[in-house]
């Protein structure tokens, strides 16, 4: 019957494993599927910006094909020839030539044919001396600063060079023209050169913001560099949108930049841009107006920027690392311009002069992740919350078995339940009065949800063993038995006062006389059981009550014999449960043979804990410090206590000092042999008479007008030390 209820009572652990299996299967493939999709991400990201930069090589390549081929074209060459050596004339520039407008005509049908907007020829000084889109010589004006750095690589290398996008910007010229370079400047030259060029002089026709240029040498007919071709791009007509090509799902964009970090194409996000206040209302697109800074914050989700320190912020990461040569692909989430977390890649390309870079949000990258850990939480969710059903069930249904069977013990007329005072690892005790003997008793019930074989076995055991025990200072056992419904309970003496771990905890370290008193009695109830051939084995402040008893103060019961052992000297394994090989009873009070030799216990063993005991009442502090079980069985195997009298401000005598340590040797044989021989030293020390009579009944008087606390400790198993049970081949494998 106890393992049917036991095992209906447990039926709520089911779920609680299923749901842990889950959990953890449910972590080990989220780091797997964070992996996967990482991996997946990586190549997914890398594959997108090595499909843009291709297609962009591609596209740029045969941009200097064309220019070339244009470039070398001889009608093209005689042309530009005649154009760039024909030397300005003054009073020329205000009148169309017929090599110009022969220029004009012949290219405009080109241009629009191939796609370019606009044709210049920039001599070997950098000056501007023809534009396709008027007939006039423009030789003064010279190419941007910005620029003169290509021209002079293409005249130096005599191959054609990418000029990438820019805004056009005639800057003001304050210096002669490169024919001139030295002697002063005629008023006529400085008109010439501060005249501010035709309207539409450098831009394409629909008014476009960015501009590209792609540029190829020159030749004369003995095929020498004497200027450049340079042919203007619109590039949103191509530029942008081959990096929007290959972009993935919502959010997914590509991008061109600088190395100011300067946005050289047009974004994705140039309507939330202008939304946000980042790009100007006004400004046809991103490109050249945008430089590619990490906010700090989302801006999309209500962060402010601080206006007043803009320059402060740095480039976003994927820009910066780019720009620092640093090729990268970022799995792990960092802000982009808006401050959105993205994950992405970039590269820079150092013979186009710019870099590129690819992301996408990370919530869209991650969002397959998110729905499966979402599925996980709730399916775990769902587990513990049926366990938590099935446990709440469990445990009423068997606290109502537990209620009826204490109404059931009312009804038999032998005991009536007042109220519960404690509750242990073995049971519940509860205050009753018995029917006929009209006395105060305590009972304990065994609680159903720890009603296996091996407990009911020690349960009984103890109370069996207990009532073979009659001396003063130990616990009474009246009565025992089964209620109807199987509830295994017993009934023993019911003691007012406290235990010794509360006396500690509430009054500090005791002084030698009161503990030599102490002592002396648990002494007295060993010596009964030792001579009956029991082992108590559990020792411990918590198993040592003290209150006043028949009018006596500071009498001392020892309580709780459930991992009592039989013991006879001429047996070598103990009988019954004896001779299981584990560990049993509390840390800090087990002695070293019950560590190596669980069955080898004896009387000795006793004395040992109450050497421990006596260690502990006088210091406030157990023998060793340590933190686990493990610790501490180390020093109790190994280590020499520190002698209590160096833990204390309170006096403790040499004597005394000598009979702790005594008890707490290694081996057994160097300990006291007996209770009696304990009892007989502890009485002989110098401070044996100091807790006279009087002393012990002032005390209790002074206890008895202090508040009761919260927590009744009348005869109350549980303790704040845990009896522990290691069986020993666990420890040995290392389990």
């Amino acid at each position: 019957m106890f393992m049917t209820g036991r095992l209906k009572q447990l039926i709520w652990i089911l779920p609680m494993a299923i749901g842990g299996l889950v959990a953890a299967l449910g972590w080990w493939g989220n780091d797997r599927l964070h992996a996967t999709i990482e991996g997946e991400l990586k190549a997914q990201l890398a594959a997108t910006l090595n499909a843009n930069v291709t297609a962009l090589e591609i596209w740029l390549s045969n941009q200097t094909r064309l220019a070339t081929a244009l470039a070398d074209d001889s009608k093209v060459r005689a042309l530009a020839s005649q154009i760039i050596l024909t030397p300005s004339t003054p009073g020329r520039d205000s009148r169309p030539a017929p090599e110009l407008e022969q220029f004009v005509n012949d290219f405009k049908p080109r241009l629009a044919r191939l796609g370019y907007e606009v044709a210049q020829l920039v001599d070997t000084n950098y000056l501007v001396v023809a534009n396709s889109q008027h007939a006039q010589r423009v030789g003064t004006l010279l190419v941007s600063d910005a620029h003169t750095n290509k021209f002079a690589e293409l005249f130096a290398s005599g191959q054609p060079v990418i000029i990438t996008p820019f805004k056009p910007e005639l800057l003001e010229q304050r210096r002669a023209l490169r024919q001139r370079p030295s002697g002063p400047l005629r008023t006529n030259d400085l008109r010439r050169i501060n005249r501010p060029p035709p309207a539409n002089f450098g831009r394409p026709r629909r008014g476009d913001v960015t501009l590209m240029q792609v540029a190829a040498p020159v030749r004369s007919q003995a095929r020498e560099i004497i200027g450049a071709l340079a042919l203007i791009i619109n590039p949103d007509k191509e530029f942008s949108r081959i990096l929007s090509v290959a972009r993935s799902g919502a959010s997914g964009e590509t991008y061109a930049f600088d190395q100011t970090g300067l946005m050289i194409s047009r974004s994705r996000f140039d309507d939330q841009l202008k939304q946000l206040g980042l790009l100007d209302p006004t400004n046809a697109s991103s490109a050249l107006n945008f430089r590619l800074h990490d906010p700090g914050g989302d801006l999309t989700k209500g962060f402010q920027l601080d206006a007043n320190e803009p320059a402060a912020r740095p480039l976003m990461s994927l820009v910066a690392g780019a720009v620092d040569g640093d090729d990268r692909v970022e799995v792990e989430p960092a802000r982009d311009y808006r401050g959105v977390s993205v994950v992405g890649a970039s590269r820079w390309l150092p013979q186009f002069g710019f870099g590129v870079a690819t992301q996408i949000d990370a919530n869209e990258a991650y969002r397959p992740l998110r729905v499966l850990q979402w599925i996980f939480g709730v399916l775990v969710l769902f587990l513990l919350l049926c366990a938590t059903g099935l446990f709440l069930v469990s445990n009423l249904t068997w606290r109502r078995r537990l209620t009826a069977a204490e109404l059931k013990l009312k009804r038999l007329g032998q005991y009536t339940l007042e109220e519960k005072i404690g509750e242990g690892g073995m049971g519940v005790v509860y205050r009753a009065h018995h029917a006929l003997l009209r006395r105060e008793t305590a009972v304990k019930l065994l609680l159903p949800d720890r009603a296996d074989a091996a407990a009911i076995a020690r349960f009984e055991r103890e109370v069996c063993l207990t009532c073979q025990l009659t001396h003063p200072n130990t616990i009474q056992v009246y009565d025992y038995g089964h209620t109807p419904d199987g509830i295994f309970y017993y009934a023993m003496e019911f003691l007012r006062g406290l235990n010794l771990h509360d006396l500690v905890a509430r009054f500090g370290p005791q002084a030698e006389g009161r503990v030599v008193h102490i002592l002396t009695q648990v002494c007295d109830s060993l010596a009964e059981a030792h001579a009956l051939g029991l082992v108590h084995r559990d020792i411990k402040p918590g198993n040592v009550f003290l209150c006043r008893r028949g009018g006596v103060p500071d009498c001392i019961k020892v309580l709780d014999f459930g991992l009592v052992r039989e013991y006879r000297a001429d047996l070598t394994e103990p009988p019954g449960p004896a001779g299981e090989d584990v560990i049993e009873g509390t840390p800090w009070f087990t002695p070293p043979e019950a560590i190596n030799r669980s069955g080898q216990t004896d009387p000795r063993s006793d004395l040992y804990a109450l050497g421990a005991l006596g260690y502990y009442l006088l210091t406030g502090q157990y023998i060793f410090d340590a933190e686990t079980v493990s610790e501490i069985h180390q020093h109790q195997l190994t280590s020499v206590p520190v002698p209590p009298g160096q833990r204390t401000t309170n006096p403790i005598s040499p004597r005394m000092e000598q009979i702790l340590l005594g008890c707490l040797e290694k081996e057994p044989a160097l300990r006291p042999q007996s209770a009696g021989e304990l009892r007989a030293d502890l009485l002989a020390t110098p401070a044996a008479a100091d807790w006279t009579p009087a002393a012990r009944a002032a005390w209790w008087n002074d206890y008895d007008r202090q508040p009761i606390p919260k927590n009744d400790e009348s005869i109350t198993p549980a303790t704040s030390l845990a009896t522990v049970r290691i069986h020993l081949a666990d420890r040995m494998t290392g389990s």
